[in-house]
């Protein structure tokens, strides 16, 4: 397994491990599965635990990526951080569909419908990361 690929699956596992994490937490213990109401929208539970996770997990995989996972990365530094936002803007709008479709059309479980959208995500994101935002020449 070359050395990058073990960094991102040990980075990025103990990212997703976070997220989820996070995500039962704030799902079970803070929403206690209720929807949230907001000046603008209200919001699914599932939704919601999603935005709260989201919050911690960004900057702690953006800096584990480019610090440790793609360190020779060719991207000058100020480029990665847009390029890293367009590729999680990707990942947000997977992880709202297939929570979506997971627990509102299939009828599952959140957290279990969190971590089978984190399998179409983390492949997406792996991809997209080694290819576009942090592209070594």
């Amino acid at each position: 397994m070359p050395l990058q690929t073990f960094r991102y699956a040990a980075c990025g596992g103990g990212n997703t491990l976070l997220d989820i994490l996070l995500f039962y937490i704030s799902y079970n213990f803070i929403l206690h599965k209720e929807m949230v109401n907001t000046p603008v929208m209200t919001l699914s539970p599932h939704i919601a635990a999603f935005l709260m996770s989201f919050i911690v997990t960004f900057p702690v995989g953006f800096f584990l990526s480019r610090y440790v996972v793609f360190e020779g990365s060719a991207v000058r530094k100020r480029e990665q951080l847009p390029k890293y936002m367009v590729v999680v803007l990707g990942a947000i709008l997977l992880n709202y569909f297939f929570l979506k479709v997971f627990v509102e059309t299939f009828h599952m479980y959140a957290t279990l419908a969190k971590i089978c959208t984190t399998f179409f995500v983390v492949a997406f994101s792996y991809f997209s990361q080694k290819y576009f935002t942090f592209k070594v020449s």
